[in-house]
């Protein structure tokens, strides 16, 4: 299962950075999310979902269906 959290960050012209802070977690933390070293909270994934406006099925991958 393939984490699309990198792709809507790029997609908004966001950096790691900007998305850390709002997550309230450091950018090197959030990387290895992104880089699937370790596995992303469920409250943070619902939280991203919100904030980029699609559902947590799109986000992990469950679905293709924004």
């Amino acid at each position: 299962m393939r984490l699309r959290i990198r792709d809507m960050r790029e997609d908004a012209d966001l950096t790691q950075q900007q998305i850390a802070k709002f997550l309230k977690c450091d950018q090197s933390l959030y990387s290895k999310y992104e880089r699937g070293e370790r596995a992303i909270p469920l409250e943070l994934v619902i939280k991203l979902a919100l904030y980029y406006g699609t559902s947590v099925d799109y986000l992990i991958g469950l679905t293709d269906i924004r």
